[in-house]
């Protein structure tokens, strides 16, 4: 088993995690957008989005559970770099749809919530014809520096009437408030 192909497995799982859903069609393609969120470290500014970074690295255990793959090549292959901004969102929509907004009814909705996130950065027309480097390197850099509106637009989530500055609380805090605002 090559590193390599570790590597490329975890990407195409987690790609097919937020993808591949009937009710999110694969055309067009983004796998430029996400290989490049692969690309970029997640960091955190407030103590308490360590936990979201804890929750993308224990996505990769998560991974090979699914794909059957032994701890110790998990630990060999993929823990020695840190956790990715596609690492976090992956995991962070897993977290919201399995252990918040779970409903049998509606089925899985956990592209929904991956790609509420993506258009709500303002990267929903990065499409792989449409890809730009340079513009959603400038996005990422503003979604981790919290530079983005008060109410969130720019970051992961967009809130209408957020009880304070989007920019001053941790992203599960902001997450509640999403999911206030449209239940």
């Amino acid at each position: 088993m090559r590193r390599n192909d570790v590597i490329n497995s975890y990407f195409n799982w987690m790609y097919s995690l937020v993808c591949s859903n009937k009710r999110y069609s694969k055309k067009p393609s983004y796998k430029m957008l996400m290989r490049y969120l692969h690309t970029k470290e997640f960091f955190y500014t407030l103590p308490m989005d360590s936990n979201r970074y804890g929750d993308g690295e224990n996505l990769r255990y998560r991974f090979a559970c699914d794909c059957r793959y032994d701890y110790p090549v998990i630990a060999e292959y993929l823990d020695d770099r840190p956790c990715s901004v596609l690492e976090m969102m992956v995991a962070l929509a897993l977290r919201l749809e399995e252990n918040i907004m779970d409903n049998p009814d509606i089925g899985d909705r956990k592209g929904q919530w991956f790609w509420n996130m993506i258009v709500s950065l303002g990267l929903g027309n990065m499409y792989d014809e449409n890809f730009d480097e340079e513009y959603v390197d400038e996005v990422i850099d503003i979604f981790l520096n919290r530079d983005y509106f008060p109410n969130g637009k720019g970051g992961l989530f967009t809130v209408e009437n957020p009880p304070s500055d989007m920019r001053t609380v941790d992203i599960w805090c902001q997450m509640c408030w999403y999911l206030n605002e449209i239940d």
